[in-house]
């Protein structure tokens, strides 16, 4: 009988041992490991600034090839498809500084209520009807086709940064622009925001958007 009690009390001990020294271990970084354990909120508190993933980084776009080169695949839809369209046969010889100059002034035209609400709808604006179509290269009796996929997979990268609403402000809020090679009659009397690259740009005597 005496041995039978000695082995159960050796058991009881050894589990009262075996939890005292469990509960220390289990203890969270920055939580007090002693007798007076911390309360099940701070180790929720702990585990969850030790596991925290970090604020992504923002894009920090460059206008340079290399870095056009370095994003992913443009996907997307119509808008897309238009913007990168307008982009290749309006300016796919120009820096990439250039490129997003303006595939911005396609979008300010969108955010203004003088123009439709659309990428598509501002690019074909007037196609089909003689002297007013508001893009040359869709009335220009030459169907569009694509001779160059690399400049076409460059130009959609930047449509895409472009409608993500990530590209820096260049032109000042311009609807407007014009090559250097020609001097239309609108830009006498439209305000000249900036230059850059082969295109000068300008914007109405309103404004038509906030940057």
């Amino acid at each position: 009988m005496r041995g039978i009690c000695k082995t159960a009390f050796s058991f009881f001990l050894g589990l009262n041992i075996g939890f005292i020294a469990a509960g220390p271990g289990i203890s969270s970084p920055g939580v007090s490991g002693n007798s007076d354990a911390a309360s099940l909120q701070e180790v929720t508190e702990a585990r969850m600034r030790d596991t925290r993933l970090p604020a992504a980084t923002p894009v920090k776009v460059e206008f340079s090839r290399s870095w056009v080169d370095a994003q992913p695949e443009a996907v997307g839809g119509d808008e897309l498809g238009c913007l990168a369209e307008a982009l290749y046969f309006e300016a796919r010889g120009e820096t990439v500084k250039g490129q997003f100059a303006v595939a911005e002034v396609i979008l300010n035209r969108v955010k203004s209520e003088r123009f439709p609400s659309s990428a598509c709808g501002v690019i074909n604006q007037g196609t089909g009807k003689k002297y007013q179509c508001q893009f040359t290269y869709t009335c220009d009796g030459h169907k569009e086709v694509i001779r160059e996929p690399r400049a076409f997979e460059r130009v959609s990268k930047v449509a895409r940064v472009a409608l993500d609403g990530l590209a820096p402000k260049l032109t000042k809020g311009a609807t407007h622009y014009h090559t250097t090679a020609v001097s239309p009659r609108w830009s006498r009397v439209y305000t000249r925001t900036t230059a850059i690259g082969d295109h000068i740009f300008y914007r109405h005597t309103w404004q038509t958007a906030s940057n």
